[in-house]
Protein backbone atom coordinates (compact mmCIF):
# COMPACT_ATOMS: atom_id res chain seq x y z
CA UNK A 1 0.00 0.00 0.00
CA UNK A 2 1.21 3.44 -0.46
CA UNK A 3 0.12 5.77 2.34
CA UNK A 4 1.46 8.26 3.29
CA UNK A 5 2.07 9.34 7.24
CA UNK A 6 0.07 12.34 7.00
CA UNK A 7 -3.17 10.13 5.52
CA UNK A 8 -2.42 8.29 8.69
CA UNK A 9 -2.80 11.56 10.92
CA UNK A 10 -5.69 12.70 9.53
CA UNK A 11 -7.54 9.78 9.71
CA UNK A 12 -6.62 9.18 13.20
CA UNK A 13 -8.14 12.96 13.71
CA UNK A 14 -11.62 11.94 12.31
CA UNK A 15 -11.17 8.44 14.10
CA UNK A 16 -10.97 10.42 17.15
CA UNK A 17 -13.40 13.05 16.30
CA UNK A 18 -16.07 11.29 14.48
CA UNK A 19 -16.67 14.73 12.46
CA UNK A 20 -15.22 15.54 9.78
CA UNK A 21 -15.13 19.37 10.00
CA UNK A 22 -13.60 18.94 13.94
CA UNK A 23 -11.03 16.92 12.39
CA UNK A 24 -10.31 19.30 10.09
CA UNK A 25 -9.74 21.87 12.69
CA UNK A 26 -7.84 19.43 14.28
CA UNK A 27 -5.35 19.29 11.39
CA UNK A 28 -5.51 22.69 11.00
CA UNK A 29 -6.39 22.09 7.12
CA UNK A 30 -9.54 22.31 5.01
CA UNK A 31 -12.42 19.89 4.84
CA UNK A 32 -12.37 19.44 1.23
CA UNK A 33 -8.55 18.43 2.22
CA UNK A 34 -9.68 15.96 4.69
CA UNK A 35 -12.25 14.37 2.83
CA UNK A 36 -9.58 14.25 -0.14
CA UNK A 37 -7.58 12.51 1.57
CA UNK A 38 -10.16 9.94 3.42
CA UNK A 39 -11.08 8.91 -0.57
CA UNK A 40 -7.59 8.08 -0.97
CA UNK A 41 -6.67 6.23 1.62
CA UNK A 42 -9.99 4.03 1.22
CA UNK A 43 -8.61 3.30 -2.23
CA UNK A 44 -5.30 2.00 -0.82
CA UNK A 45 -6.63 0.09 1.60
CA UNK A 46 -9.08 -1.46 -0.35
CA UNK A 47 -12.21 -1.60 2.38
CA UNK A 48 -14.49 1.28 3.44
CA UNK A 49 -13.16 2.40 6.55
CA UNK A 50 -16.07 4.76 7.77
CA UNK A 51 -20.05 5.54 6.84
CA UNK A 52 -21.10 8.75 7.22
CA UNK A 53 -24.61 9.17 9.09
CA UNK A 54 -25.41 13.00 8.67
CA UNK A 55 -22.52 14.58 10.11
CA UNK A 56 -21.46 11.64 12.55
CA UNK A 57 -18.74 9.22 11.12
CA UNK A 58 -19.20 5.46 12.06
CA UNK A 59 -15.89 3.44 11.47
CA UNK A 60 -16.16 0.17 10.03
CA UNK A 61 -13.73 -2.64 11.36
CA UNK A 62 -11.11 -1.96 9.25
CA UNK A 63 -11.72 1.64 10.05
CA UNK A 64 -10.92 0.32 13.46
CA UNK A 65 -8.22 -1.42 12.34
CA UNK A 66 -6.52 1.57 11.08
CA UNK A 67 -7.00 3.92 13.65
CA UNK A 68 -5.34 1.38 15.84
CA UNK A 69 -2.42 0.95 13.62
CA UNK A 70 -2.14 4.66 13.16
CA UNK A 71 -2.05 5.58 16.45
CA UNK A 72 0.84 3.12 17.65
CA UNK A 73 2.51 4.90 14.68
CA UNK A 74 1.85 8.38 15.61
CA UNK A 75 2.67 7.48 19.21
CA UNK A 76 6.03 5.80 18.48
CA UNK A 77 6.75 8.95 15.90
CA UNK A 78 5.88 11.10 18.57
CA UNK A 79 8.58 8.89 21.02
CA UNK A 80 11.00 9.37 19.12
CA UNK A 81 10.63 12.57 18.22
CA UNK A 82 11.08 13.46 21.76
CA UNK A 83 14.03 11.35 22.20
CA UNK A 84 15.58 12.92 19.90
CA UNK A 85 15.02 16.38 21.18
CA UNK A 86 16.37 14.61 24.57
CA UNK A 87 19.65 14.18 22.51
CA UNK A 88 19.76 17.66 21.91
CA UNK A 89 19.08 19.25 25.01
CA UNK A 90 15.23 20.00 24.18
CA UNK A 91 12.10 19.81 26.22
CA UNK A 92 10.04 19.89 23.69
CA UNK A 93 6.62 17.32 23.15
CA UNK A 94 3.41 17.15 24.51
CA UNK A 95 1.59 15.38 26.91
CA UNK A 96 -1.81 13.41 27.11
CA UNK A 97 -3.35 13.13 30.70
CA UNK A 98 -7.14 11.77 31.21
CA UNK A 99 -8.15 12.28 34.77
CA UNK A 100 -11.34 12.38 36.91
CA UNK A 101 -13.29 14.80 37.90
CA UNK A 102 -12.31 15.34 41.40
CA UNK A 103 -8.33 15.41 40.14
CA UNK A 104 -9.16 19.27 38.89
CA UNK A 105 -8.92 20.25 41.86
CA UNK A 106 -5.08 19.03 42.47
CA UNK A 107 -3.71 18.09 38.64
CA UNK A 108 -3.68 21.98 37.34
CA UNK A 109 -1.42 22.98 40.52
CA UNK A 110 0.74 19.70 39.91
CA UNK A 111 0.70 20.71 35.90
CA UNK A 112 1.70 24.03 36.64
CA UNK A 113 4.84 23.87 38.00
CA UNK A 114 5.55 21.23 35.73
CA UNK A 115 4.82 23.43 32.53
CA UNK A 116 7.28 26.23 34.10
CA UNK A 117 9.83 24.15 34.01
CA UNK A 118 9.24 22.93 30.79
CA UNK A 119 7.52 25.64 28.23
CA UNK A 120 7.82 24.03 25.13
CA UNK A 121 5.89 21.52 26.58
CA UNK A 122 1.82 20.86 25.09
CA UNK A 123 -0.50 19.60 27.70
CA UNK A 124 -3.93 18.00 26.58
CA UNK A 125 -5.57 16.89 29.55
CA UNK A 126 -9.05 15.33 29.83
CA UNK A 127 -10.99 15.44 32.72
CA UNK A 128 -13.98 13.10 32.66
CA UNK A 129 -16.09 11.11 34.88
CA UNK A 130 -14.13 7.34 35.50
CA UNK A 131 -16.10 5.65 33.11
CA UNK A 132 -15.21 7.75 30.93
CA UNK A 133 -10.85 7.95 31.88
CA UNK A 134 -11.72 4.10 31.66
CA UNK A 135 -12.66 3.86 27.97
CA UNK A 136 -10.01 5.94 27.12
CA UNK A 137 -7.71 3.61 29.14
CA UNK A 138 -8.81 0.99 27.20
CA UNK A 139 -8.45 2.63 24.15
CA UNK A 140 -5.24 3.88 24.93
CA UNK A 141 -5.27 7.27 23.83
CA UNK A 142 -3.36 8.95 26.64
CA UNK A 143 0.56 8.86 27.77
CA UNK A 144 -1.39 8.82 31.65
CA UNK A 145 -4.70 8.29 33.49
CA UNK A 146 -5.20 9.26 36.85
CA UNK A 147 -7.77 8.37 39.46
CA UNK A 148 -8.33 7.14 43.04
CA UNK A 149 -9.82 3.67 42.37
CA UNK A 150 -7.46 1.84 39.64
CA UNK A 151 -9.44 -1.07 37.82
CA UNK A 152 -9.25 -4.20 39.08
CA UNK A 153 -8.62 -7.43 36.32
CA UNK A 154 -6.18 -5.12 34.27
CA UNK A 155 -2.57 -5.47 33.44
CA UNK A 156 -1.33 -1.57 34.66
CA UNK A 157 1.35 0.26 35.63
CA UNK A 158 0.53 1.89 38.94
CA UNK A 159 2.21 4.19 41.03
CA UNK A 160 0.66 5.46 44.27
CA UNK A 161 1.49 9.77 44.51
CA UNK A 162 -0.91 11.40 47.21
CA UNK A 163 -3.24 10.29 49.59
CA UNK A 164 -7.01 11.09 48.64
CA UNK A 165 -8.97 11.77 52.32
CA UNK A 166 -12.54 11.35 52.23
CA UNK A 167 -14.92 13.06 54.56
CA UNK A 168 -18.34 13.91 55.57
CA UNK A 169 -19.35 16.93 55.51
CA UNK A 170 -22.75 18.93 56.27
CA UNK A 171 -24.13 22.42 56.05
CA UNK A 172 -21.61 24.37 58.37
CA UNK A 173 -24.94 26.06 60.52
CA UNK A 174 -26.25 21.69 60.79
CA UNK A 175 -26.18 20.60 64.28
CA UNK A 176 -23.45 17.88 64.00
CA UNK A 177 -21.29 20.43 62.94
CA UNK A 178 -20.59 21.50 66.38
CA UNK A 179 -20.40 17.50 67.87
CA UNK A 180 -17.23 15.53 68.25
CA UNK A 181 -16.96 12.03 68.19
CA UNK A 182 -19.68 10.79 66.01
CA UNK A 183 -20.34 7.46 65.38
CA UNK A 184 -22.12 6.02 62.40
CA UNK A 185 -25.30 5.34 63.97
CA UNK A 186 -25.61 9.20 64.61
CA UNK A 187 -26.06 10.00 60.95
CA UNK A 188 -28.26 7.04 61.09
CA UNK A 189 -31.21 9.84 60.92
CA UNK A 190 -29.62 12.35 57.91
CA UNK A 191 -30.19 11.85 54.46
CA UNK A 192 -27.03 11.42 52.18
CA UNK A 193 -26.25 13.07 48.76
CA UNK A 194 -23.77 11.31 47.28
CA UNK A 195 -21.55 10.31 44.01
CA UNK A 196 -22.75 8.76 41.15
CA UNK A 197 -22.47 4.70 41.13
CA UNK A 198 -19.20 3.81 39.37
CA UNK A 199 -17.27 7.08 40.79
CA UNK A 200 -14.41 6.06 42.91
CA UNK A 201 -15.30 8.15 46.03
CA UNK A 202 -18.72 6.43 45.72
CA UNK A 203 -17.02 2.61 45.34
CA UNK A 204 -14.44 3.55 48.45
CA UNK A 205 -17.81 4.83 49.86
CA UNK A 206 -20.15 2.02 49.85
CA UNK A 207 -17.09 -0.44 50.99
CA UNK A 208 -16.90 1.31 53.60
CA UNK A 209 -20.53 1.84 55.01
CA UNK A 210 -20.83 -1.83 53.70
CA UNK A 211 -18.21 -3.12 55.69
CA UNK A 212 -19.54 -0.88 59.20
CA UNK A 213 -23.07 -2.19 58.32
CA UNK A 214 -24.14 1.06 57.98
CA UNK A 215 -27.13 1.99 55.29
CA UNK A 216 -27.14 5.35 54.31
CA UNK A 217 -30.53 7.09 53.49
CA UNK A 218 -29.95 8.54 49.74
CA UNK A 219 -31.75 11.04 49.01
CA UNK A 220 -29.54 12.28 45.84
CA UNK A 221 -26.81 10.86 43.52
CA UNK A 222 -25.22 13.90 41.80
CA UNK A 223 -22.00 13.42 39.23
CA UNK A 224 -20.63 16.58 40.27
CA UNK A 225 -18.88 18.01 43.15
CA UNK A 226 -19.91 21.10 42.88
CA UNK A 227 -23.35 20.48 42.74
CA UNK A 228 -22.78 18.59 45.57
CA UNK A 229 -21.33 20.89 47.93
CA UNK A 230 -24.13 23.53 47.03
CA UNK A 231 -26.75 20.91 48.15
CA UNK A 232 -25.30 20.27 51.12
CA UNK A 233 -24.38 24.02 51.94
CA UNK A 234 -28.31 23.90 51.42
CA UNK A 235 -28.77 21.78 53.94
CA UNK A 236 -30.53 18.75 51.67
CA UNK A 237 -28.56 16.28 53.61
CA UNK A 238 -24.93 14.72 54.18
CA UNK A 239 -22.07 13.80 51.94
CA UNK A 240 -18.91 12.13 51.31
CA UNK A 241 -16.21 13.54 49.23
CA UNK A 242 -12.72 14.14 48.71
CA UNK A 243 -11.34 15.89 51.25
CA UNK A 244 -9.62 17.86 47.87
CA UNK A 245 -12.89 18.88 46.33
CA UNK A 246 -13.32 21.27 49.13
CA UNK A 247 -12.02 24.64 50.33
CA UNK A 248 -8.42 24.95 52.18
CA UNK A 249 -11.28 26.32 54.95
CA UNK A 250 -14.64 24.60 54.57
CA UNK A 251 -16.49 27.22 55.64
CA UNK A 252 -15.66 29.06 52.37
CA UNK A 253 -17.96 26.11 50.20
CA UNK A 254 -20.90 26.59 53.37
CA UNK A 255 -19.59 23.32 54.80
CA UNK A 256 -18.28 22.24 57.62
CA UNK A 257 -16.31 18.68 58.00
CA UNK A 258 -17.88 16.21 60.60
CA UNK A 259 -15.91 14.47 63.01
CA UNK A 260 -17.09 10.83 62.45
CA UNK A 261 -15.10 7.37 63.69
CA UNK A 262 -13.70 6.28 60.54
CA UNK A 263 -12.99 9.22 58.74
CA UNK A 264 -11.13 10.49 56.95
CA UNK A 265 -11.59 7.12 55.21
CA UNK A 266 -8.33 7.49 53.42
CA UNK A 267 -7.36 6.05 49.64
CA UNK A 268 -4.78 7.32 47.31
CA UNK A 269 -4.53 8.95 44.12
CA UNK A 270 -2.99 6.82 41.57
CA UNK A 271 -0.89 7.40 38.56
CA UNK A 272 -1.56 4.56 35.74
CA UNK A 273 -0.92 2.97 32.27
CA UNK A 274 -0.97 -0.30 30.24
CA UNK A 275 1.36 -2.34 31.74
CA UNK A 276 4.36 -2.37 28.17
CA UNK A 277 3.77 0.77 27.20
CA UNK A 278 6.46 2.59 26.03
CA UNK A 279 6.36 5.92 28.10
CA UNK A 280 7.23 9.39 26.24
CA UNK A 281 10.27 11.08 27.50
CA UNK A 282 7.72 13.88 28.41
CA UNK A 283 5.23 11.80 30.09
CA UNK A 284 8.03 10.01 32.20
CA UNK A 285 9.57 13.29 33.07
CA UNK A 286 5.65 14.02 34.24
CA UNK A 287 5.46 10.67 36.61
CA UNK A 288 8.85 11.54 38.07
CA UNK A 289 7.54 14.97 38.99
CA UNK A 290 4.55 14.22 39.86
CA UNK A 291 5.73 12.56 42.96
CA UNK A 292 8.00 15.66 44.58
CA UNK A 293 5.21 18.06 43.69
CA UNK A 294 2.16 16.38 44.95
CA UNK A 295 3.87 15.86 48.65
CA UNK A 296 4.76 19.68 48.31
CA UNK A 297 1.20 20.41 47.45
CA UNK A 298 -0.36 18.13 50.09
CA UNK A 299 1.84 19.59 53.15
CA UNK A 300 0.74 23.27 52.45
CA UNK A 301 -2.98 21.34 52.84
CA UNK A 302 -2.02 19.66 55.85
CA UNK A 303 1.12 21.64 57.50
CA UNK A 304 2.65 19.77 60.92
CA UNK A 305 0.67 20.23 63.63
CA UNK A 306 -2.52 21.70 61.82
CA UNK A 307 -5.84 20.47 63.59
CA UNK A 308 -8.37 18.94 60.74
CA UNK A 309 -10.53 21.87 59.48
CA UNK A 310 -14.28 21.71 60.68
Amino acid sequence: MNVTFRQLKVFLAVAEQLNITAAARVCCVTQPTVSMQLRELTAEVGQPLYEQIGKRIYLTAAGEALARTARAMVQEWSAFEQHMDGLKGLTRGRLRLAVVSTAKYFVPSLLGDFCQRHPDIEIALEVLNRDGVLARLEANLDDLYIMSMPPAGRTLETQRFLPNPLVVIAAATHPLAQRRGLQLADLAGERFILREQGSGTRLACDAHFAQAGFVPQLRLELGSNEAIKRSVAAGMGLAVMSEHALAAQPAEDGVAVLDVAGFPLMSNWWTLYPRGKRLSPVASAFLAHLGEAAGAWYALRHPPGAAAAG
